[in-house]
């Protein structure tokens, strides 16, 4: 089925049309920049006079679908599980019926050329395309667009010297590349004595952080620890630092379960439905929904700083933050606005408070939105201990070792934004489906991405297990992109093409 066509009333009545020329768009308000132009602000389409045979959707957060779909398949997406999609992707702006994503996209010429239109600044953007045309815009008033035409890797490096100059650098991006952290060993399953036995077993290991997980909290949305950290977090973080490792702590502030405190104590905290009909549902995890905070409220911000404060104050100084799209869903809060803005000025409040040498990574983030602010995104779902199964096909935001080789290998042209995190690779044979092939293909693209991190229970690998870990933490390798998916990777030349088959062959075969 082909949906290279979509309707012209679909697309913004008032948008202005730009015709991309061999000299440059005739768009008065273009201005050169180096790799393209900047154009004016507002709704616009761009036509082309190739013949676009690919498209490349780029998704609202860290789990959203992302990448390059042959022009006439059906567009990526979640497709099927509308509770997924507010969990995972932007839902109120769903578009099955044509490719279109967040923030940019892009199209591959049939003659080689590479045609990106790309949003440089907040507002909701929204950026597709069909096979003559690209278009932009936005649910609030965003910024300028950035045109480029040209080889693939120069139209997508220009775009992101773009996104950099406007949004500014992270200030702690490169002092985090190895991490271990305690969600794939034990999930929730965690108590003091068996943080501290793993911390202990990771020896002389070069993890820059040791990261506490999901399971230390009262419940989510309560950050205070539970009964099994009688002592508290301080200890621990005390004890990480003695190793000469980052202490690092899992949180996910935006949002709370529906039995927590916050939530029972402070209903007025809640965004709302726009209907008046309770609260929205932000998303979907441990087994229910869960609530999103109104951080435009000022007790919500005298909340979110208490709660902040006191993970710094225990000695945390690498936080992963989580599930935090919720602050930009849309729904009624204290104050109105672009939710983007509303999101960027949450996640500025934290770093106001945690301070410039605290890393902070986001994860289920806005991924343009989040430049400057984070020091690292998760670029993809979690890798879980699987390749993949039925339920992977149909959504590329499902965790499983192929979805979660995907998105970080789609979205490595944000390197330069903030450090790209591919998720954990595994070095323990027989601890679930994934087999030595693929373990090693996700530690290539750790390699890649330069970020490298694990959470195998050390104490239970083999020798050799152990041996092949310290080297891959030992060794960031020299990595040269020689085309889209194929990197030289010291004297190697590591390539991620038949992964990507696998996942298009995939979806072709449920008609998507």
């Amino acid at each position: 089925m082909h949906h290279d066509d979509a309707p012209a009333q679909q697309l913004p009545r008032t948008a202005r049309t730009v015709r991309l020329l061999t000299s440059g768009p005739d768009d008065p308000t273009a201005t050169p920049v180096a790799g393209g132009w900047l154009l004016d602000p507002g709704p616009l389409t761009v036509e082309h006079d190739g013949e676009a045979v690919e498209v490349h959707r780029h998704g609202w957060t860290s789990w959203s679908p992302t990448g390059w779909t042959p022009i006439g398949d059906a567009p990526l997406r979640i497709a099927g599980d509308p509770d997924r999609t507010v969990t995972a992707d932007d839902a109120a702006n769903d578009t099955p019926d044509r490719h279109e994503g967040n923030g940019a996209v892009a199209v591959a010429l049939a003659d080689g050329r590479v045609v990106l239109l790309g949003a440089v600044g907040l507002g909701l953007p929204r950026a597709g395309a069909d096979g003559t045309r690209l278009w932009g815009r936005t649910e609030d008033a965003g910024g300028q667009w950035f045109l480029a035409v040209g080889d693939e890797a120069g139209v997508f490096d220009a775009y992101a010297a773009q996104l950099a100059a406007h949004f500014g650098s992270s200030p702690d991006a490169g002092s985090v590349s190895t991490v271990w952290c305690s969600w794939y060993s034990f999930f929730e399953d965690i108590d003091a004595e068996r943080i501290e036995q793993s911390v202990d077993a990771l020896g002389d290991l070069p993890f820059d952080v040791v990261q506490v997980d999901d399971g230390w909290e009262e419940i989510v949305g309560d950050w205070m620890p539970n009964a099994d950290f009688p002592d508290g977090l301080a200890p621990i973080a005390e004890r990480i630092a003695a190793r000469g490792s980052r202490p690092g702590l899992w949180l996910a502030p935006f949002i709370c379960l529906p039995d927590s405190r916050t939530a029972l104590e402070h209903p007025d905290w809640l965004v709302q439905r726009e209907d008046g009909e309770g609260p929205i549902v932000a998303g979907h995890n441990w087994d229910t929904h869960y609530w999103a905070l109104d951080t435009t409220l000022p007790a919500v911000q005298e909340h979110l700083t208490d709660v902040f404060r006191a993970v710094v104050g225990w000695g945390f100084r690498y936080l992963k933050l989580d599930f935090l799209s919720a602050a930009a869903l849309r729904g009624v809060r204290h104050r109105a606005g672009d939710r983007e803005r509303v999101y960027r000025d949450a996640i500025t409040l934290v770093r106001r408070v945690v301070g410039d040498d605290v890393h902070l990574l986001g994860c289920g983030a806005p991924m343009l939105a989040s430049i400057g602010v984070l020091d690292a995104m998760r670029a993809g779902p979690d890798t879980a201990s699987f390749w993949k199964d039925d339920a992977t096909v149909p959504d590329p935001s499902h965790e499983g070792g192929l979805n979660g080789l995907i998105g970080p290998l789609e979205r490595s042209w944000m390197h330069p934004l903030y450090r790209i995190d591919p998720d954990v690779v595994s070095f323990r044979a027989g601890a679930g489906t994934l087999d030595a092939d693929q373990r090693a293909l996700l530690a290539d693209l750790a390699r890649v991405c330069g970020f490298r991190s694990t959470s195998d229970p050390v104490q239970q690998l083999a020798p050799r297990e152990r041996a092949d870990l310290a080297s891959f933490l030992g060794h960031q390798p020299r990595v040269r992109r020689l085309d889209r998916y194929r990197f030289a990777v010291d004297e190697r030349v590591v390539d991620f093409r038949p992964a990507v088959a696998e996942a298009r062959v995939g979806r072709e075969a449920l008609g998507r």
